[in-house]
């Protein structure tokens, strides 16, 4: 007989009181939780290195880099954990996609505001436009994984009470 496997958050799913299982990890996460990993990485060094050599040459560009940092870390956070992290994902990745879109369309619509690259300027051009595809997939994702955990409450005639 095998034992019960606990979730990401060390707690056997069948131990929840509301039985559900919000694993982010798994099949397609490990490659978002990489991948978000490394984007959040270049966006953290990056950032250090333009806020503390060159702050003063664009100041909006990297502060908005920084934030870029963050809501990477945020998001690969939240999917490495998931559990009770998946909301907060959600909120990530809606930040990550609204950031990407008004960023990029303000990099492009005044070019003089943006006088260095960010992550997110010009569509994340820079990285490949992964930062463009990544918050969509991101979002995606994390709603699987809910679909995932509201499917066992069906199967037992309801929602939790």
């Amino acid at each position: 007989m095998t034992e019960p496997t606990p979730g990401p958050d060390g707690v056997d799913p069948a131990a929840r009181p509301d039985g559900t299982d919000r694993r982010a990890l798994g099949g397609p996460g490990v490659l978002l939780v990489v991948v978000y990993g490394v984007l959040a990485l270049a966006a953290t060094g990056r950032s250090v290195l333009q806020i503390t050599e060159y702050f003063s040459r664009a100041p909006l560009s990297y502060v908005l880099s920084a934030f870029a940092a963050l809501v990477y870390v945020l998001a690969t956070w939240c999917l490495a954990r998931g559990g009770a992290w998946v909301r907060v994902g959600i909120a990530a990745c809606a930040v990550e996609l609204v950031g990407v879109l008004v960023v990029g369309l303000a990099s492009v619509v005044a070019a003089s505001a943006f006088p260095d690259k960010t992550v997110w300027s010009h569509f994340g051009q820079g990285y490949g436009f992964v930062p463009l595809v990544l918050p969509v997939l991101g979002l995606l994702w994390f709603r699987r994984v809910e679909k995932a955990a509201v499917s066992p409450q069906r199967v037992r005639g309801g929602a939790p009470g």
